[in-house]
């Protein structure tokens, strides 16, 4: 049901997309509209990743710069049955974390040092899997595409401000269809983003309780996560929100409820679908799904080697 209702949803934004332009310009405005949205996708499919990354200053790491993480990763991606993707850290004190890339070939996962540091190593083994988990639901690629469009739908909004109410051009619906697309169009884009980002993440949070084993893991992470947010600022998600949709919690400052305009579901309530779904599969401390991670100490992580220069995060409880 997630999958057709994100369908229905992307489907809905390309219309969308399309009848702005028509607005703008008639059938050919339509069809400039449309081949714009296919060269920004395009553009998006293959570079999207990098420059997310390059946004956040994502250090690349492995198994000998940052063991422990790279190997809780390593073992959850073994459990999914995915190939191995990128891992990189991020500098940031606020805990968080997020996927991206084009396929399961081409993805990268990116945890913050204030997550590791904070979060112990099975919750930081159920961020992880969740955000395996969307990578093996090619969300990564949905979000991109989504985000494309309704930053594309906004430009064209404010394109019909300038050019949408000339009488000589093709426009058809006069200045009402100029308010609709610098107004209306680009509030629904919006909205059927955040819809999309919402949904994606409950599916990730099933499955990425079912890649470790254990979804108290993950409810326990949540928690943490969303306590901290919203102390702790994430300066780069502040001055880039168009990638807010990305992290497992909102990373935006004053972010708490689960309506309309929010990115992402309330984390209560994904906290209480996970309790659900740990008394369904009547679950143990030890996840069914990852042996090896959950014997592993919890406090395992060694303070040196997370970034390529190797210098050292702040202390914390992995220390």
């Amino acid at each position: 049901m997630n999958l057709i209702r994100t369908a229905m949803l992307l489907a809905f934004m390309t219309v969308l997309f399309m009848a702005v332009g028509f607005v703008i310009g008639g059938r050919g405005g339509m069809m400039i509209a449309f081949v714009l949205a296919a060269a920004m996708n395009f553009f998006s499919y293959w570079n999207s990743d990098r420059m997310v990354l390059s946004m956040y200053r994502a250090q690349e790491v492995d198994a000998r710069s940052a063991p422990e993480y790279y190997g809780i990763v390593r073992e959850l991606a073994k459990n999914a049955g995915l190939p191995m993707p990128r891992v990189y850290i991020i500098d940031s004190p606020q805990p968080n974390a997020f996927a991206t890339g084009r396929n399961p070939e081409n993805a990268a996962v990116a945890a913050s040092t204030g997550l590791l540091q904070s979060l112990s190593h099975q919750e930081v083994a159920g961020v992880m899997a969740h955000e395996l988990a969307h990578v093996q639901n090619r969300d990564t690629l949905t979000m991109t595409l989504t985000a494309t469009l309704a930053g594309a739908i906004s430009m064209l909004g404010n394109f019909a401000f300038f050019f949408g109410g000339n009488r000589d051009n093709n426009n058809p619906l006069g200045f009402i269809g100029v308010l609709i697309a610098m107004i209306v169009a680009p509030l629904a884009a919006a909205l059927v983003q955040m819809a999309i980002s919402r949904t994606r993440e409950y599916s990730a949070d099933r499955r990425g309780a079912e890649i470790c084993g254990n979804p108290l893991w993950l409810s326990s992470a949540l928690g943490k996560i969303a306590r901290a947010a919203h102390v702790v600022h994430n300066d780069d998600a502040e001055r880039n929100p168009a990638t807010a949709h990305m992290f497992i919690i909102n990373p935006l400052s004053g972010e708490r409820m689960d309506n309309l305009f929010s990115t992402h579901p309330n984390t209560e309530n994904r906290i209480a679908a996970l309790e659900r779904m740990a008394r369904e599969m009547s679950t143990g401390s030890t996840g069914a799904g990852g042996p090896d991670i959950a014997t592993r100490k919890s406090r395992s992580v060694p303070r040196t080697g997370w970034g390529r220069g190797g210098s050292e995060p702040p202390k914390g409880p992995w220390s």
